[in-house]
């Protein structure tokens, strides 16, 4: 369910949250995943996925990573490090872009935040904290003007998604404002600051508390005694596939480039960044794979790894499949012959040894109704 993110570790290997013990007193499944433990669900994926989806649901996503960037050339540097291009938006504003090696592979997704001038906080994925970290304080050694440091111990981070996100979390506003979409600001939230940033990865609206770790616990309180439903990694999950987000370590490696990802909107091609040379060349000539979102179109349910045919011949393999809770069909995500990447194409799926109909789509798979 949650992919090639979830590693195998004994209880003493693996990293808890500040909400661990929470978590545990209510009943939460727990899980290893990219070294940590945590919840993969509490009642039920299907009705926290529907709690997101209607009304507001709260993840606990503090195994994130953070790297703060700062000093007088961070933005030069960040622009040089970062797919796409932060001069696009201001102090205050979060952009999405890609992490890349030099011959374009993806090493990660991440969020940056322009706190101030010469201030920007990089959210990234778990599995890649490190090796993320090591990859910024690699780059910045022939920089002027630029310090990275790894924040990630001095921040629990909560997600607040759904369609009343915002008004769960104005309920505990006590100073500050919620800021707007793709931007943030300080508040104080049940008594703590906290950085409330309005990005979010399921689709629906909603905010992300940045806050110190010995915080987590009462504001968690506050949001949930709000009406917010406590929600596991297997809702964050299926909510992201069905809006087609990529995850890490699935739709996203070092083996595929932003172009081959359906991502070249989140590349500036115009600036140079590492890895551009490459992704111009892809955006220009094509690629012979792209990351196709489908549904089935008969019963069964799509995993990672299984094989994707035309007619007879392989084309492709499953990067990311579920059931879909609210579309109540399998549902995923596979990398494809471009030539059959386009929406309405026919496939199929081999299913454990049975072939399944399937669709190209266009993103985002789950659409909601006016």
């Amino acid at each position: 369910m949650l992919g090639s993110q979830a590693l195998s570790a004994t209880a003493a290997e693996l990293k808890r949250t500040p909400l661990f013990t929470l978590h545990a007193e209510a009943g939460a499944r727990l899980v290893p995943f990219a070294g940590w433990e945590m919840p993969v669900q509490y009642e039920g994926v299907r009705q926290e996925h529907v709690a997101v989806r209607t009304s507001a649901g709260l993840f606990d996503v503090s195994h994130m990573g953070e790297i703060e960037t700062r000093g007088p050339g961070a933005l030069d540097f960040l622009r040089h490090l970062l797919s796409n291009d932060l001069r696009k938006v201001a102090p205050g504003g979060a952009q999405y872009a890609l992490l890349c090696r030099e011959d374009g592979g993806v090493l990660d997704d991440l969020f940056t935040y322009w706190l101030d001038d010469e201030r920007f906080l990089t959210v990234v994925n778990a599995s890649n904290a490190e090796s993320d970290f090591a990859w910024f304080a690699k780059q910045a050694e022939g920089w002027d003007g630029v310090e990275v440091s790894d924040r990630s111990h001095d921040y629990a981070m909560l997600a607040l998604q759904g369609p009343d996100a915002v008004a769960r979390f104005e309920s505990v506003l006590e100073a500050g404002e919620t800021p707007d979409r793709f931007h943030h600001g300080q508040a104080t939230v049940a008594g703590v600051r906290a950085l409330v940033c309005r990005t979010g990865y399921t689709g629906e609206d909603g905010v992300e508390l940045l806050l110190a770790p010995r915080d987590a616990e009462p504001v968690w309180r506050a949001l949930t005694g709000a009406g917010a439903v406590p929600c596991g990694l297997g809702a964050r999950d299926t909510l992201r596939l069905e809006v087609c987000y990529p995850l890490y370590g699935n739709d996203l490696s070092t083996d595929r480039t932003p172009i081959e990802a359906g991502l070249k909107w989140a590349c500036a091609l115009d600036k140079d960044f590492v890895g551009v040379e490459r992704l111009r060349e892809q955006a220009e000539r094509g690629t012979q794979e792209k990351l196709a979102p489908f549904v089935f179109t008969e019963q069964g349910i799509p995993r990672a790894g299984f094989s994707v045919l035309s007619g007879e011949d392989p084309v492709g393999v499953v990067t990311s499949g579920t059931l879909s809770p609210c579309m109540e069909v399998g549902i995923g995500m596979a990398y494809v012959r471009s030539d059959l990447a386009s929406p309405g194409s026919e496939l199929s799926v081999d299913v454990r040894g049975k072939r399944r109909a399937a669709r190209v789509e266009s993103k985002p798979l789950y659409k909601k109704e006016p």
